[in-house]
Protein backbone atom coordinates (compact mmCIF):
# COMPACT_ATOMS: atom_id res chain seq x y z
CA UNK A 1 0.00 0.00 0.00
CA UNK A 2 1.46 3.30 -0.93
CA UNK A 3 2.70 6.04 1.25
CA UNK A 4 -0.16 7.80 3.74
CA UNK A 5 0.59 11.46 2.60
CA UNK A 6 -2.60 12.69 1.01
CA UNK A 7 -0.57 15.78 0.17
CA UNK A 8 0.90 14.85 -2.80
CA UNK A 9 0.58 14.44 -6.00
CA UNK A 10 -0.17 10.85 -7.70
CA UNK A 11 0.61 10.98 -10.92
CA UNK A 12 -0.65 8.22 -13.11
CA UNK A 13 0.29 7.20 -16.91
CA UNK A 14 -2.20 5.16 -19.08
CA UNK A 15 -1.19 3.22 -21.82
CA UNK A 16 -3.79 1.76 -24.34
CA UNK A 17 -3.57 -1.61 -25.80
CA UNK A 18 -5.74 0.17 -28.99
CA UNK A 19 -6.38 -3.41 -30.61
CA UNK A 20 -7.38 -4.59 -27.50
CA UNK A 21 -9.80 -2.05 -26.51
CA UNK A 22 -11.74 -1.53 -28.92
CA UNK A 23 -11.99 -5.29 -29.47
CA UNK A 24 -13.66 -4.99 -25.56
CA UNK A 25 -15.85 -1.98 -27.02
CA UNK A 26 -16.92 -4.10 -29.65
CA UNK A 27 -18.29 -6.67 -26.96
CA UNK A 28 -20.05 -4.45 -24.89
CA UNK A 29 -21.59 -2.37 -28.10
CA UNK A 30 -22.44 -5.90 -30.07
CA UNK A 31 -22.36 -8.78 -27.63
CA UNK A 32 -23.46 -7.47 -24.50
CA UNK A 33 -26.69 -6.46 -22.55
CA UNK A 34 -25.88 -2.86 -22.03
CA UNK A 35 -25.61 -2.45 -25.73
CA UNK A 36 -23.18 0.24 -25.46
CA UNK A 37 -19.84 1.06 -26.08
CA UNK A 38 -16.78 2.37 -23.08
CA UNK A 39 -16.47 6.37 -22.74
CA UNK A 40 -13.11 7.35 -22.52
CA UNK A 41 -13.67 10.07 -20.17
CA UNK A 42 -15.65 7.68 -17.67
CA UNK A 43 -12.82 5.06 -17.86
CA UNK A 44 -10.48 7.39 -17.00
CA UNK A 45 -12.61 9.03 -14.19
CA UNK A 46 -12.89 5.55 -12.78
CA UNK A 47 -9.15 5.06 -12.73
CA UNK A 48 -8.64 8.04 -10.82
CA UNK A 49 -10.98 6.65 -8.05
CA UNK A 50 -9.65 3.22 -8.59
CA UNK A 51 -5.83 4.36 -8.10
CA UNK A 52 -7.21 7.15 -4.38
CA UNK A 53 -8.76 3.95 -3.33
CA UNK A 54 -5.78 1.34 -3.64
CA UNK A 55 -3.26 4.38 -2.99
CA UNK A 56 -4.98 5.10 0.17
CA UNK A 57 -5.22 8.37 -0.95
CA UNK A 58 -7.89 11.30 -2.64
CA UNK A 59 -9.18 11.00 -6.18
CA UNK A 60 -8.88 14.90 -6.13
CA UNK A 61 -4.78 14.52 -6.10
CA UNK A 62 -4.49 11.54 -8.70
CA UNK A 63 -4.29 12.70 -12.00
CA UNK A 64 -3.86 10.88 -14.88
CA UNK A 65 -0.64 12.86 -16.62
CA UNK A 66 -0.71 11.84 -19.68
CA UNK A 67 -1.89 9.33 -22.07
CA UNK A 68 -0.98 7.20 -24.88
CA UNK A 69 -3.01 4.91 -27.26
CA UNK A 70 -1.42 2.04 -29.38
CA UNK A 71 -3.08 0.82 -32.47
CA UNK A 72 -2.32 -1.05 -35.92
CA UNK A 73 -4.05 0.97 -38.82
CA UNK A 74 -5.20 -0.45 -42.35
CA UNK A 75 -3.44 0.90 -45.23
CA UNK A 76 -5.42 3.57 -46.91
CA UNK A 77 -5.69 1.30 -49.88
CA UNK A 78 -7.56 -1.24 -47.46
CA UNK A 79 -9.55 1.30 -46.08
CA UNK A 80 -10.96 2.83 -49.38
CA UNK A 81 -12.30 -0.31 -50.16
CA UNK A 82 -14.28 -0.73 -47.13
CA UNK A 83 -16.14 2.41 -47.60
CA UNK A 84 -16.13 5.16 -45.29
CA UNK A 85 -13.71 3.43 -42.58
CA UNK A 86 -11.07 6.25 -43.07
CA UNK A 87 -14.12 8.31 -42.12
CA UNK A 88 -14.86 6.85 -38.89
CA UNK A 89 -11.22 6.12 -37.90
CA UNK A 90 -10.88 10.00 -38.19
CA UNK A 91 -13.83 10.39 -35.72
CA UNK A 92 -12.38 8.50 -33.32
CA UNK A 93 -8.81 10.48 -33.46
CA UNK A 94 -11.20 13.50 -32.58
CA UNK A 95 -12.18 12.06 -29.20
CA UNK A 96 -8.56 10.77 -28.30
CA UNK A 97 -7.26 13.55 -29.52
CA UNK A 98 -10.24 16.02 -27.08
CA UNK A 99 -9.35 13.45 -24.54
CA UNK A 100 -5.81 14.39 -24.23
CA UNK A 101 -4.34 11.21 -25.49
CA UNK A 102 -1.64 11.04 -27.86
CA UNK A 103 -1.95 8.10 -30.83
CA UNK A 104 0.81 5.72 -31.66
CA UNK A 105 0.28 4.16 -34.85
CA UNK A 106 1.91 1.59 -36.65
CA UNK A 107 1.19 0.12 -40.59
CA UNK A 108 -0.33 -2.74 -40.87
CA UNK A 109 0.97 -4.51 -43.83
CA UNK A 110 -0.32 -7.78 -45.23
CA UNK A 111 -2.95 -9.80 -43.50
CA UNK A 112 -0.70 -11.65 -40.44
CA UNK A 113 -2.48 -9.66 -37.79
CA UNK A 114 -0.70 -11.61 -35.33
CA UNK A 115 2.63 -10.29 -36.47
CA UNK A 116 1.58 -7.10 -36.64
CA UNK A 117 0.10 -7.29 -33.19
CA UNK A 118 3.46 -8.04 -31.73
CA UNK A 119 4.74 -5.46 -33.20
CA UNK A 120 2.39 -2.94 -31.78
CA UNK A 121 3.35 -4.31 -28.65
CA UNK A 122 6.71 -4.03 -28.79
CA UNK A 123 6.70 -0.41 -29.70
CA UNK A 124 4.15 -0.07 -26.37
CA UNK A 125 6.48 -1.48 -24.08
CA UNK A 126 9.56 0.53 -25.20
CA UNK A 127 7.09 3.47 -24.66
CA UNK A 128 6.20 2.99 -21.60
CA UNK A 129 9.21 1.94 -20.03
CA UNK A 130 10.78 5.15 -21.45
CA UNK A 131 8.23 7.39 -20.48
CA UNK A 132 7.70 6.02 -17.06
CA UNK A 133 11.96 6.31 -16.53
CA UNK A 134 11.42 10.35 -18.02
CA UNK A 135 8.43 11.04 -15.91
CA UNK A 136 8.43 8.90 -13.00
CA UNK A 137 5.18 7.92 -12.58
CA UNK A 138 4.11 6.71 -9.47
CA UNK A 139 1.31 4.46 -10.80
CA UNK A 140 1.17 3.09 -14.36
CA UNK A 141 -2.07 1.50 -16.12
CA UNK A 142 -2.13 -0.81 -18.64
CA UNK A 143 -5.28 -1.59 -20.33
CA UNK A 144 -4.60 -5.12 -22.32
CA UNK A 145 -4.50 -8.84 -21.34
CA UNK A 146 -1.79 -9.78 -23.23
CA UNK A 147 1.25 -11.77 -21.24
CA UNK A 148 3.83 -10.18 -23.64
CA UNK A 149 3.33 -7.22 -21.21
CA UNK A 150 4.82 -9.10 -18.52
CA UNK A 151 8.50 -8.39 -18.78
CA UNK A 152 7.70 -4.91 -18.57
CA UNK A 153 5.98 -5.24 -15.82
CA UNK A 154 8.25 -6.69 -14.21
CA UNK A 155 10.45 -3.59 -15.62
CA UNK A 156 8.65 -1.19 -13.77
CA UNK A 157 8.61 -2.81 -10.68
CA UNK A 158 12.28 -2.78 -10.67
CA UNK A 159 11.85 0.80 -11.14
CA UNK A 160 9.20 1.10 -8.13
CA UNK A 161 6.26 2.14 -10.19
CA UNK A 162 2.97 0.74 -9.35
CA UNK A 163 1.15 -1.34 -12.44
CA UNK A 164 -2.48 -1.29 -12.47
CA UNK A 165 -4.06 -3.31 -15.22
CA UNK A 166 -7.40 -3.05 -16.19
CA UNK A 167 -8.65 -6.34 -18.22
CA UNK A 168 -11.99 -7.69 -19.59
CA UNK A 169 -13.10 -11.78 -19.70
CA UNK A 170 -15.71 -12.69 -21.60
CA UNK A 171 -16.72 -15.44 -24.34
CA UNK A 172 -19.52 -14.93 -27.38
CA UNK A 173 -20.84 -16.49 -30.19
CA UNK A 174 -20.41 -13.81 -33.90
CA UNK A 175 -22.44 -13.45 -36.24
CA UNK A 176 -21.01 -16.33 -38.39
CA UNK A 177 -21.30 -19.01 -35.58
CA UNK A 178 -17.61 -18.80 -34.04
CA UNK A 179 -17.10 -18.61 -30.78
CA UNK A 180 -15.28 -15.73 -29.32
CA UNK A 181 -13.31 -16.56 -26.30
CA UNK A 182 -11.25 -13.59 -24.89
CA UNK A 183 -9.16 -14.21 -21.40
CA UNK A 184 -6.41 -12.20 -19.27
CA UNK A 185 -2.67 -13.58 -19.24
CA UNK A 186 -2.47 -15.25 -15.68
CA UNK A 187 1.20 -14.42 -15.71
CA UNK A 188 0.17 -10.65 -16.25
CA UNK A 189 -1.90 -10.71 -13.99
CA UNK A 190 0.81 -12.60 -11.22
CA UNK A 191 2.98 -9.49 -12.12
CA UNK A 192 1.05 -6.49 -11.46
CA UNK A 193 0.02 -4.83 -8.17
CA UNK A 194 -3.22 -3.53 -8.99
CA UNK A 195 -5.11 -6.16 -11.21
CA UNK A 196 -8.35 -5.36 -12.17
CA UNK A 197 -10.49 -7.95 -13.73
CA UNK A 198 -13.09 -4.96 -15.24
CA UNK A 199 -16.13 -7.48 -16.16
CA UNK A 200 -16.15 -8.91 -12.54
CA UNK A 201 -16.45 -5.07 -11.64
CA UNK A 202 -18.96 -4.36 -13.90
CA UNK A 203 -21.80 -6.93 -14.22
CA UNK A 204 -21.25 -7.60 -9.71
CA UNK A 205 -22.87 -3.18 -10.16
CA UNK A 206 -24.73 -3.67 -13.16
CA UNK A 207 -28.06 -2.83 -11.09
CA UNK A 208 -26.67 -0.61 -8.87
CA UNK A 209 -26.74 3.02 -9.30
CA UNK A 210 -22.82 3.65 -8.59
CA UNK A 211 -21.71 6.36 -11.26
CA UNK A 212 -18.70 5.65 -11.50
CA UNK A 213 -19.86 2.20 -13.35
CA UNK A 214 -22.61 3.70 -15.24
CA UNK A 215 -20.19 6.07 -16.41
CA UNK A 216 -17.95 3.67 -17.89
CA UNK A 217 -20.43 3.36 -20.97
CA UNK A 218 -21.61 6.28 -23.73
CA UNK A 219 -25.36 7.04 -23.23
CA UNK A 220 -27.51 6.58 -25.96
CA UNK A 221 -29.49 9.69 -25.26
CA UNK A 222 -26.57 11.42 -25.00
CA UNK A 223 -25.03 10.32 -27.92
CA UNK A 224 -25.12 12.60 -30.72
CA UNK A 225 -27.73 12.93 -33.63
CA UNK A 226 -27.97 9.84 -35.99
CA UNK A 227 -25.43 8.21 -33.66
CA UNK A 228 -27.04 4.52 -32.75
CA UNK A 229 -23.59 2.48 -32.21
CA UNK A 230 -22.15 4.99 -29.83
CA UNK A 231 -18.99 5.31 -31.64
CA UNK A 232 -18.39 8.70 -29.68
CA UNK A 233 -19.41 10.36 -26.54
CA UNK A 234 -20.98 13.38 -27.05
CA UNK A 235 -19.74 14.37 -23.33
CA UNK A 236 -16.59 15.37 -25.34
CA UNK A 237 -17.06 19.54 -26.09
CA UNK A 238 -16.94 19.00 -30.12
CA UNK A 239 -19.33 19.66 -32.47
CA UNK A 240 -22.25 17.41 -33.70
CA UNK A 241 -21.03 15.28 -36.95
CA UNK A 242 -24.08 13.63 -39.04
CA UNK A 243 -22.53 10.29 -39.68
CA UNK A 244 -21.94 9.38 -43.24
CA UNK A 245 -24.13 6.18 -42.55
CA UNK A 246 -27.50 8.67 -41.77
CA UNK A 247 -26.54 9.93 -45.49
CA UNK A 248 -25.69 6.81 -47.73
CA UNK A 249 -28.40 4.58 -47.09
CA UNK A 250 -29.35 2.09 -50.19
CA UNK A 251 -33.08 3.43 -51.46
CA UNK A 252 -33.20 -0.34 -52.62
CA UNK A 253 -35.33 -2.57 -50.44
CA UNK A 254 -33.36 -6.35 -50.18
CA UNK A 255 -35.73 -9.34 -48.38
CA UNK A 256 -34.63 -11.96 -46.33
CA UNK A 257 -34.97 -13.28 -42.45
CA UNK A 258 -33.96 -13.02 -39.18
CA UNK A 259 -31.20 -15.48 -38.36
CA UNK A 260 -30.26 -14.69 -34.55
CA UNK A 261 -31.32 -11.96 -32.21
CA UNK A 262 -29.99 -10.30 -28.87
CA UNK A 263 -30.97 -8.08 -26.60
CA UNK A 264 -32.04 -5.09 -29.07
CA UNK A 265 -29.84 -6.38 -31.50
CA UNK A 266 -30.14 -8.67 -34.49
CA UNK A 267 -28.84 -10.20 -37.49
CA UNK A 268 -30.03 -10.90 -40.89
CA UNK A 269 -29.43 -13.67 -43.01
CA UNK A 270 -27.51 -11.83 -46.20
CA UNK A 271 -24.78 -13.74 -47.93
CA UNK A 272 -21.98 -13.44 -47.57
CA UNK A 273 -21.76 -11.46 -44.31
CA UNK A 274 -24.90 -11.05 -41.95
CA UNK A 275 -26.63 -8.04 -41.49
CA UNK A 276 -26.58 -6.60 -38.25
CA UNK A 277 -29.32 -4.50 -37.04
CA UNK A 278 -30.89 -2.33 -34.03
CA UNK A 279 -34.32 -2.08 -32.51
CA UNK A 280 -34.25 1.47 -33.28
CA UNK A 281 -34.43 0.65 -36.88
CA UNK A 282 -37.12 -1.18 -36.88
CA UNK A 283 -39.98 0.29 -38.85
CA UNK A 284 -43.48 -1.62 -37.91
CA UNK A 285 -43.06 -3.82 -35.19
CA UNK A 286 -41.50 -3.91 -31.48
CA UNK A 287 -38.60 -5.80 -30.69
CA UNK A 288 -39.54 -8.08 -28.57
CA UNK A 289 -42.47 -9.46 -30.87
CA UNK A 290 -39.71 -10.62 -33.43
CA UNK A 291 -38.56 -14.50 -33.76
CA UNK A 292 -35.65 -15.72 -35.52
CA UNK A 293 -36.96 -16.58 -38.92
CA UNK A 294 -39.03 -13.82 -39.65
CA UNK A 295 -39.18 -12.41 -42.69
CA UNK A 296 -38.05 -9.05 -43.39
CA UNK A 297 -37.41 -6.20 -45.85
CA UNK A 298 -34.67 -3.39 -45.52
CA UNK A 299 -32.06 -0.99 -46.66
CA UNK A 300 -28.07 -1.57 -46.38
CA UNK A 301 -26.16 1.07 -44.67
CA UNK A 302 -23.32 1.62 -43.13
CA UNK A 303 -21.65 1.36 -38.89
CA UNK A 304 -19.01 3.65 -38.01
CA UNK A 305 -16.52 0.53 -39.54
CA UNK A 306 -17.97 0.78 -42.61
CA UNK A 307 -19.19 -2.09 -42.46
CA UNK A 308 -22.73 -2.96 -43.92
CA UNK A 309 -25.59 -3.24 -41.73
CA UNK A 310 -29.51 -3.35 -42.41
CA UNK A 311 -31.47 -0.04 -42.06
CA UNK A 312 -34.92 1.05 -41.85
CA UNK A 313 -35.72 -2.86 -41.07
CA UNK A 314 -39.72 -4.23 -41.86
CA UNK A 315 -41.31 -6.99 -40.82
CA UNK A 316 -42.99 -8.37 -43.59
CA UNK A 317 -46.51 -9.10 -42.01
CA UNK A 318 -47.95 -11.03 -44.99
CA UNK A 319 -45.53 -13.78 -45.22
CA UNK A 320 -45.83 -14.43 -41.43
CA UNK A 321 -46.87 -17.78 -40.89
CA UNK A 322 -50.76 -18.09 -39.39
CA UNK A 323 -51.41 -18.84 -36.32
CA UNK A 324 -53.16 -22.66 -35.87
CA UNK A 325 -56.78 -21.90 -33.60
CA UNK A 326 -56.91 -23.78 -31.66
Amino acid sequence: MASQNTTKLTRIGLFYDGNYFLHVSNYYAFNHPRNSRLSLRGLHDFIRHQVAKLEDTEAEICQIVDMHFFRNRISAIDAQQRGNLLYYDRVFEDILTWEGVTIHYLPQRGSAMRREDKSINVKMALEVYELSMLKEFDVVVLITSDGDYAPLVRKLNALGTRVMVLSWDFEFDDNEGKHVVTRTSQELIDEVSYPLAMHDIIEKKSSSKDKLIQDLFVKRDESSTGNRQGVYNSEIDMPPLEPPAAREVSEERFESFILTLKNGYGFIKYPPNNLFFHASDLLNADFPELQEGDPVDFNIGFNREGEEVAKNVKLLLDELPEEEEE
